[in-house]
């Protein structure tokens, strides 16, 4: 371990459980890199992704965005890719847009179809698939509201699944954003996963919720008060 992440790890108590104002606060204070670093959060869920009725795949419109410029491609036509265009999409096309990628361009952090377009964008789906680009209605990237789903993206609205081990990987701000924005985003996140629990999914939901920066050590949050805050 390097010398800075020994003095930041040595400021967090590992058998302690954080409130969310304490958490938002040290990982702001006990942040050493030179650059800007992204704040994440990791909450491991009492579901089984195993099962397809506990797979949680869905999206989150962050107050304060993520900090992060998105580029955003559409396969749309028509109208609808004017719509796009005017909306802010970075690129946007169809079949001309399927041969770009299948040429190799993947210069993009978010894709989103129209409906009619998924026949031929499905084409992309070994490639889209793996890293997690492909349109999907469950996370509102496969509409028609083209307009809407740019200008939540470049906002700042975040995709998340369910990994093999029920955990969610999500960021949720920069370090310069300061504690109050992080706090709003973090309850923004928090709440959206509390509305998406499974029926099926059975004993203790919230198993763990971490927050950390970019390169630095995590701190673990009072489940108990997770739990409080999302049901009050």
């Amino acid at each position: 371990m390097g010398k800075k992440f020994e003095k930041a790890d040595a400021a967090v108590d590992a058998t302690k459980r954080f409130t969310i104002d304490e958490a938002v606060q040290l990982v702001t204070e006990i942040a050493f890199t030179k650059f800007d670093a992204t704040v994440d959060v990791a909450a491991r869920l009492g579901v089984n992704p195993k099962h397809a009725d506990q797979m949680i795949r869905s999206s989150c419109a962050l107050p304060h965005g993520t900090g992060k410029t998105v580029r955003i491609i559409v396969f749309a036509k028509g109208e609808r890719a004017n719509e796009a265009q005017a909306a802010g999409a970075d690129l946007v096309g169809a079949e001309d847009l399927v041969e770009k990628i299948q040429g190799g361009w993947l210069e993009f952090d978010s894709a989103i179809a129209t409906p009619d377009m998924m026949g031929l964008v499905g084409r992309l789906g070994r490639v889209l698939g793996p890293r997690n680009l492909m349109p999907n209605p469950k996370v509102g990237t496969v509409t028609m509201d083209v307009t809407k789903a740019v200008r939540e993206l470049k906002a700042g609205r975040i995709e998340f699944r369910t990994e093999k081990t029920g955990i969610v990987h999500a960021p949720i701000g920069k370090v310069s954003f300061g504690p109050e924005k992080l706090k709003e985003n973090l309850q923004a996140l928090l709440e959206q996963l509390n509305r998406l629990k499974p029926q099926t999914a059975k004993g203790k939901y919230w198993k763990s919720v971490t927050i950390s920066s970019t390169m630095g050590p995590g701190l673990r949050l009072d489940t108990n008060l997770v739990q409080a805050m999302v049901e009050a």
